[in-house]
């Protein structure tokens, strides 16, 4: 097991003993890195920094090992690598040998009609191959909903609820594959809606009731601080952020550019952008309680 790992399953360790949750917030870009690197050093804030399939083609996953590394050092603050919603082994081995922390295998995502058995096969492939780094893997039977964008629809819970989560059946897959972190579906949905996500919370206190190992929540964007901190409370060690993040960067920007029509200069046009980036991820750091809480 490598340093790093062993570092992250300490710090993820803690998450329970402590009550508190790590954010995950993709990475887009560097400015999304800068952001997240500054909020984390500003809160004395422990963060994930995560990409799925898309930012790993665009940026490489050597890449961003090399740049998490460099941010590290120059901030001073503790930061781990998550590949969140790999579609496929072989990309999560890919995340592996990069020497990220945290390996989030969703097979379901590339094939949606996936068997229970195809996914559980493939969830062991991965957990079996993070045994040369250690790094953790996660995991659920399912596939959630929705998209890392800013919707216009509302939420249809009817149909959101048929997928939650069900203890009995969680921890027979848990223990089947021996993931270290299962995804729960408990009215998480990915991406921003015109209405409020509504979380099962007391569903969330028997899943912690009922399984080992740690829980994530996915699609946290647009969910009410109280339901985040009623997760938190109730054994989340894990949260994802993106859409918010997002559509902070993609506003301001806008804005950014209609205030300066003539700047070409990009570097001068950034500044604000990594700063309206930055406020989201260290509200949210506050909000799960990590702020405080680097070692």
């Amino acid at each position: 097991m490598n340093a790093n790992s062993t570092a992250a399953r300490e710090l993820y360790a803690r998450t329970k003993a402590e009550k508190f949750a790590l954010g995950a917030f993709n990475v887009d870009n560097q400015e999304t890195l800068i952001a997240i690197a500054r909020a984390a050093a500003a809160k004395h804030s422990p963060v994930l920094v995560e990409v799925s399939k898309d930012e790993v083609t665009m940026i490489g996953a050597h890449n961003l090992r090399a740049m998490v590394d460099n941010y590290k050092t120059e901030y001073g603050i503790e930061m781990y690598i998550n590949l969140d919603h790999s579609p496929s082994v072989d990309a999560a081995k890919v995340g592996i040998d990069a020497g990220f922390e945290f390996i989030h295998i969703d097979f379901s995502q590339a094939k949606r009609d996936a068997t229970d058995e195809e996914i559980a096969d493939a969830t062991k492939e991965v957990v079996a191959y993070a045994k040369k780094t250690g790094a953790l893997v996660e995991s659920e039977p399912h596939y959630f909903g929705g998209s890392s964008n800013v919707h216009t629809e509302d939420i249809n819970y009817d149909e959101i609820r048929k997928t939650f989560t069900k203890p009995d059946q969680a921890l027979a897959f848990i223990k089947d594959t021996g993931i270290d972190t299962f995804a729960v579906a408990i009215g998480n949905l990915h991406g921003l809606y015109p209405v409020p996500k509504q979380l099962d919370l007391d569903l969330l206190a028997k899943l912690r009731e009922a399984l080992p190992g740690y829980l994530s929540l996915h699609g946290g964007s647009g969910t009410p601080e109280d339901q985040f901190r009623g997760a938190v409370e109730r054994g989340i060690s894990k949260i994802n952020i993106n859409s918010e993040m997002r559509k902070a960067y993609r506003t301001t920007l806008e804005q950014v550019l209609r205030d300066n029509p003539t700047q070409f200069a990009v570097i001068k046009l950034l500044g604000p952008v990594i700063d309206a980036v930055q406020a989201v991820v260290e509200h949210t750091m506050e909000i799960f309680g990590s702020a405080g809480k680097s070692q």
